[in-house]
C-alpha cells in the first residue's frame, strides 16, 4: 500500500565489516541510525503514520502494507523496517516484519 525508498541513506554495503551482516545486527542498525537523515526519515515516517492509520480504520481498512526498498534489501530497508515494527508495537500496534529479500 504504501512504499519508501531508502536508498538516499548511507549505505553500510561500502564498510567492509559491515557488508556480511544484515540491518538486523546491531552494527548495521548503529550504522544506519548514526545518520541524521535517517533518524530524520523515521520521526517523518512515525508522523505519516500516525496522521493516516486512524483515517485507514476510519475507512474500513484493517490492513496495511508498508515496504521500504534500498539496493539490495538486507541493510538500511530492514533496519528501518525493524525500526518502525517497534514503534508499532511501542504504540499497541498489530504489525508483523517480514524482510523479503535479507538471505539474498
Amino acid at each position: 500500500d504504501l512504499v519508501f525508498d531508502a536508498r538516499f541513506l548511507p549505505n553500510p554495503f561500502y564498510v567492509d565489516e559491515l557488508r556480511p551482516m544484515c540491518g538486523l545486527d546491531r552494527p548495521v542498525a548503529e550504522f544506519v541510525f548514526s545518520h541524521r537523515q535517517t533518524r530524520t526519515f523515521l520521526e517523518k515516517l512515525e508522523d505519516m503514520l500516525d496522521f493516516l492509520l486512524p483515517l485507514y480504520l476510519e475507512e474500513g481498512k484493517l490492513t496495511l502494507t508498508i515496504a521500504i526498498g534500498c539496493t539490495g534489501g538486507r541493510h538500511r530497508s530492514v533496519a528501518l523496517a525493524s525500526a518502525l515494527n517497534d514503534y508499532f508495537h511501542a504504540h499497541d500496534i498489530d504489525s508483523i516484519n517480514i524482510n523479503r529479500d535479507i538471505d539474498k
